[in-house]
């Protein structure tokens, strides 16, 4: 994991997962985070700790230390390590986070039809962050 604090595995096929990991790229000018696509080729031979098919149900995260991490954990921590996490601290106190897991969990169940709704896109063959 190079130098990076957390690896995000996130779905490259959708729209709106590709669109909030470029803007977590452009705000990581320290490098802190690693982006990888469960959907590349070359992914399950890479990375054979993480299950692609439940990868691509709800968003992975590996910190540094090895620790995998899931749904909004991975994303409170993304954004920490650029600067913002206060931005989502909320969903991560005691009572809201249950309730806002459950939402994040409807919202990764139905994200192809939110981004069909959202972008006029349910799916990208070649999405990128780059």
């Amino acid at each position: 994991m190079q130098n990076a604090q957390l690896i995000i595995f996130y779905d490259g096929g959708c729209p709106l997962c590709v669109k909030e990991m470029r803007h977590l790229k452009r705000l990581d000018k320290e490098g802190r985070i690693q982006f990888e696509n469960v959907n590349d080729p070359d992914f399950s031979q890479r990375y054979p700790q993480v299950e692609v098919a439940k990868a691509n149900q709800y968003l992975h995260g590996q910190t540094r230390s090895g620790e995998m991490i899931y749904g909004l954990d991975v994303t409170h921590e993304a954004w920490s390590l650029v600067g913002k996490g206060w931005m989502i601290a909320p969903l991560r106190w005691p009572v809201i986070r249950w309730f806002a897991d459950k939402a994040y969990l409807f919202f990764a169940r139905h994200r192809n039809r939110i981004s069909k709704l959202l972008t006029g896109e349910e799916r990208c063959s070649q999405c990128s962050i780059d």
